[in-house]
């Protein structure tokens, strides 16, 4: 879960899997078909998805994506009811414990990412991201996996937007090296880091392994800017994250990154060196 530094307790279990609303628009979208005096083998007919498809949504079972959500919108001729729930459903989508930092990601207007143990979620290839998803312990449905792998890779939208927020990406070395998802994947997953770093929005920096002096072993740490020009941090581990509001913890967080920053290799260096283990490969 998420917990907020300004906040007095922590959410209840309620909110953890998000289900209220996505019950909700289960609820809303029969009401709607009922309404149009659709029953549902016509209704799964015009929608294009199969019964079993849209009996888990309107139980709330499944959670509808984007473009279901429209289109259902569309055939039932709701102006908009439906399509209205569409941010929140999405948000559904994430584990209860991230889902502020999906919300504010999705409208940031800077970021900074470092990173201690795996690939940023924002760089990930899907094979690595699956590989990833298929390793937590306890493990995941596969209904799961391939709706966290959905929600992740929709994440990536950011480096598609305008005005282009501007992005840094601190990785260690170690991380690189890990052939997370087998060989392949990992190759995969150097080639895919090495075309998004060639966006001039974008800057990754590599940690080498062998730098004596090293700001960031207290874990890994985000830094969010929000159009209305506040900064906020991001942690998160094993399940759990925090978001910090307060100035002097924000600070303490932007010196450490700063630090950080001088200690890696500069993004070109940072390119060169994944170049070269790409060339190892």
């Amino acid at each position: 879960m998420t917990v907020r530094d300004d906040e007095a307790g922590q959410r209840g279990p309620e909110d953890e899997p998000g289900a209220g609303v996505v019950t909700a628009f289960g609820r809303q979208l029969k009401l709607l078909r009922v309404r149009a005096g659709l029953e549902r083998p016509e209704f799964d007919k015009r929608m294009g998805y199969s019964p079993e498809t849209v009996a888990s949504i309107e139980q709330g079972r499944r959670i509808p994506q984007a473009r279901f959500i429209e289109k259902a919108d569309e055939v039932l001729g709701a102006g908009g009811v439906l399509t209205a729930l569409k941010e929140e459903v999405g948000r559904a989508q994430y584990p209860s414990f991230f889902r502020d930092m999906a919300r504010l990601e999705a409208s940031a207007v800077g970021l900074c990412v470092y990173a201690a143990h795996a690939v940023p979620g924002l760089l990930q290839t899907e094979d690595y991201a699956r590989a990833v998803f298929q390793m937590q312990r306890p493990l995941l449905e596969d209904d799961v996996i391939e709706q966290r792998l959905a929600a992740r890779m929709t994440r990536q939208d950011i480096f598609t937007r305008r005005p282009a927020p501007l992005l840094s990406f601190i990785i260690e070395e170690v991380v690189l090296r890990k052939p997370i998802g087998g060989r392949a994947s990992l190759r995969g997953q150097l080639e895919q880091i090495l075309l998004v770093g060639q966006n001039r929005n974008v800057e990754i920096q590599v940690m080498p392994t062998d730098r004596e002096d090293h700001a960031g072993l207290g874990g890994p740490f985000n830094l969010i800017d929000n159009a209305d020009g506040r900064r906020l941090a991001y942690t998160e581990v094993q399940d759990d994250s925090r978001l910090y509001t307060n100035s002097g913890k924000i600070r303490e967080l932007e010196a450490r990154y700063g630090i950080l920053r001088s200690q890696a290799l500069t993004p070109c260096e940072s390119l060169a060196f994944i170049e070269e283990l790409l060339g190892e490969k």
